[in-house]
């Protein structure tokens, strides 16, 4: 599988990685699906997730929100794919089209339209006549993306075929209350996909890469498509699954969060990975690690979100060298034309934020921000990272996932370098605090090197890291670090690399003096021990600086920042140069404007740190020109950053609040009182089983309580809104609840000891944006 551009650019693979001009591309793919998610606002979100260290954007193109109605077809508004992938490409992201006819993403039917239900012929398989509904499908897809595709000079670079064959189906929702039935899980096994494949390719969706989901025995011909593979840390199914055994009582911690190999010939099968294909004869990639996970009915969860970068690492050592997050964005299920709602009916109606990175209102969660540092990394270094191999302490096939007085670890490695990633995380047990007496060592042919170098190996509780060793900081060897490396800097006077300190864990660097002519290690601790330069940042400090200078004269700065503050950290080329950007909101860089955007800070200041500062320009201080949305208050040189203070406006939104009741209450909104803002969040706190709301009898929008804030974004209603208002009401947690079914029709009725539902307050923050613009000289 491989192909080029009209520009000579080439894409393809070995067996272990993806390939970009025949070199090493490490591959990060974030799952968004147009059809949930306002048209208008897709350029910000996506250039949202490119900010987040996303190259390639997966979308569903469910057949159902397309073709409802059977012969007619809707790429209009919401469903407009073409200009979805154009997007796409203008912002400088790669596509992976899932075409079906199956996809499953807790869609009504699975995505199937309902008309196909009881047709006289059998779904997902080799069946000609239903072959001859898919090949319609096909063509029109084919007819959206033309001139798009990666030949042609598009981003689309692949196409996923089915998903799940053989493995998931779902239920038929004509039947749901009745006699639930549900489709079959496919038919025809590998050949029906290879049909597919070729249906697609008649169609013209020629692309570089086929690839197909591989887990749980589903069908992968792996000959003609690259198997992909995840794993989620929520399993929200299980409570549906064991109905017949009787009702599942509590989440098992799931093996997820312990280390294996996935790319190893002599370990053929582990955990989640049952390959059809010898590991070493493809690449392991993912395309559904959990991003996040919808509520089902039956489990309502805090999801934490540190889950998510754990897993990325995880992933990551076990081999893989493209990720592939579902959902990396959340979204709101559309309204159908002749079923009002397309959701599978286990989960919400319109929400499906999937506690996504980014959510379902553009929301950016603390998983968004400590993946992106991951993914600097993968990014920076992939020509180098992507040519490691999976080394583990042992056999790691019995290890007891309720086990956390244990250090789980492994290293990547190739040519005596490499890094040794640790994990601290596991789902559905209560970690803590580790200290290793011994810390963890790794031997090499030039013998062995300690994590840290004296003392224990300390990580914080629910904590992960990457460390490296014999590191190669240009011409600098870096025997090894107890802090994670991010990403390298070219500046006027050398090179910078960014590394931030793991929850948990003091940050210690450890050089072969044989490669240093100098340090500066200012407030730090530097001593000699044999031929090893030992530098121990304070790790009180926020942000320290180390100045190296390579015995080639080469000037080499380490920034080390704390894990809190790690978490501000950006990279993005502003105004035709590779930066790095501090700060404590969201950057948006795209085209000549440098965005920030933040929540709830009405009349509050915000700063932004550059490195390197905006070269001067006329126009503004510091090649700084136009500032909308706020004012520029000062600049500064702080260290290392130059610092920029911006003043930001007061929004404030004024509703009115109506209670009826406990639970129910009318939301009224002034004319213009949402104009001013990007978004507008919603967040009431309420007890209860289902919070819905309404404008004039429709619902817009639903929430499963699982006790946390309720949050619905205001800005594209805020037409109705101001017109109409809004109703919300909170369905009740009914206790004792009996059904008296002994009469028939009318005779129904259901009687509860209690019933718990209010609402308890609600408030609404503004998602206002500062936007910067070059000065013109």
């Amino acid at each position: 599988m491989s192909g080029a551009n009209p520009d000579g650019e080439r894409l393809g693979m070995s067996n272990y990685y993806l390939e970009r001009n025949g070199k090493p591309f490490f591959g990060i793919c974030g799952e968004f699906h147009y059809s949930r998610y306002d048209e208008n606002r897709w350029e910000d979100e996506l250039v949202k997730m490119k900010m987040g260290g996303v190259n390639i954007v997966a979308t569903y193109i469910f057949w159902n929100v397309h073709e409802e109605v059977q012969g007619s077809f809707d790429w209009s508004g919401p469903r407009n794919l073409r200009r979805f992938v154009e997007l796409c490409g203008e912002i400088g992201l790669y596509v992976i089209i899932r075409i079906g006819p199956f996809d499953h993403g807790e869609m009504r039917n699975g995505g199937m339209p309902d008309w196909l239900f009881g047709r006289p012929f059998r779904i997902r398989s080799n069946d000609e006549r239903y072959l001859a509904f898919v090949k319609p499908l096909y063509a029109q897809i084919a007819e959206q993306v033309q001139g798009l595709l990666y030949k042609d000079g598009g981003p689309v670079i692949g196409t996923q075929i089915e998903n799940e064959h053989r493995h998931s189906a779902a239920q038929w929702a004509l039947t749901t209350g009745i006699s639930n039935e549900w489709m079959t899980t496919g038919e025809d096994g590998e050949e029906h996909m290879l049909t597919l494949k070729r249906m697609a390719l008649e169609a013209g969706l020629d692309t570089p890469l086929y690839t197909c989901t591989a887990w749980g025995g589903a069908s992968a011909p792996a000959e003609e498509m690259l198997p992909l593979w995840g794993g989620y840390s929520h399993w929200p199914w299980i409570y549906y699954e064991h109905d017949r055994f009787g009702e599942m009582k509590e989440h098992p911690a799931t093996p997820e969060y312990i280390f294996r190999d996935k790319h190893n010939n002599d370990i053929p099968k582990s955990y989640n990975f049952e390959p059809t294909y010898a590991p070493e004869d493809h690449p392991y990639a993912c395309c559904e690690m959990g991003g996040g996970m919808t509520p089902f009915y039956r489990y309502r969860f805090d999801f934490p979100y540190v889950s998510v970068p754990a897993m990325t690492g995880i992933k990551v050592a076990e081999g893989c060298n493209l990720i592939g997050y579902y959902m990396y964005h959340g979204g709101s299920n559309p309204r159908g034309k002749r079923d009002t709602f397309l959701n599978d009916l286990a989960t919400p109606k319109i929400s499906y934020d999937f506690n996504a990175c980014i959510g379902e209102f553009g929301q950016v969660r603390e998983s968004y921000h400590r993946t992106r540092l991951q993914h600097l990394f993968f990014r920076t270094f992939e020509e180098w990272f992507c040519r490691t191999k999976t080394i583990l302490p042992g056999d790691t096939s019995a290890m007891d996932p309720c086990d956390v007085e244990t250090l789980r670890y492994a290293v990547r490695a190739a040519d005596g370098s490499g890094l040794l990633f640790l994990n601290n995380y596991q789902d559905h047990v209560e970690t803590r605090d580790l200290s290793v007496p011994d810390g963890v060592t790794v031997t090499t042919a030039e013998g062995d090197i300690r994590f840290p170098s004296a003392g224990p190996l300390r990580l914080g509780k629910d904590g992960y890291a990457m460390l490296p060793y014999n590191f190669d900081l240009d011409g600098i060897r870096l025997v090894s670090a107890t802090a994670q490396p991010i990403t390298r800097l070219e500046t006027d006077g050398g090179v910078l690399y960014a590394f931030s300190a793991p929850k948990g864990m003091p940050p210690e660097y450890v050089f072969a003096s044989g490669s240093l002519r100098s340090v500066e290690a200012g407030a730090a601790s530097v001593r000699e021990t044999g031929s090893l330069t030992v530098v121990k940042p304070d790790d009180a400090e926020e942000l320290t600086t180390l100045e190296l200078v390579s015995q080639e004269g080469k000037r080499v700065v380490l920034l080390t920042l704390s894990d809190e503050i790690s978490l501000g950290l950006w990279q993005a080329n502003v105004w035709g140069r590779e930066r790095l950007l501090l700060t404590d909101v969201n950057v948006l860089v795209h085209r000549d404007e440098l965005k920030l955007e933040w929540t709830g800070r009405a009349g509050e200041e915000t700063t932004l740190r550059v490195f390197p500062d905006f070269e001067a320009a006329a126009g503004g201080p510091a090649g700084i020109g136009e500032v909308a949305g706020g004012e520029l208050v000062q600049r500064q040189e702080e260290g290392l950053f130059a610092s920029y203070r911006f003043r930001l406006p007061r929004r404030e939104i004024r509703f009115g609040l109506e209670r009826v009741g406990r639970d129910k209450a009318i939301f009224t909104f002034e004319q213009g009182a949402l104009d001013e803002a990007k978004e507008a969040l919603l967040r009431i706190e309420y007890t209860g089983d289902i919070g819905y709301a309404f404008i004039d009898g429709e619902l817009i929008h639903d929430n499963f309580s699982n006790g946390n804030a309720w949050e619905i974004g205001l800005a594209p209603l805020r037409e109705r809104l101001e017109r109409d208002g809004m109703y919300v009401y909170i369905s009740p947690i009914r206790k004792g609840s009996v059904v008296s079914s002994n009469t028939t029709m009318a005779g129904w009725s259901e009687n509860a000891a209690e019933t718990i539902a209010e609402l308890k307050s609600a408030t609404v923050a503004a998602v206002q944006e500062l936007i910067v613009r070059r000065g013109r000289g």
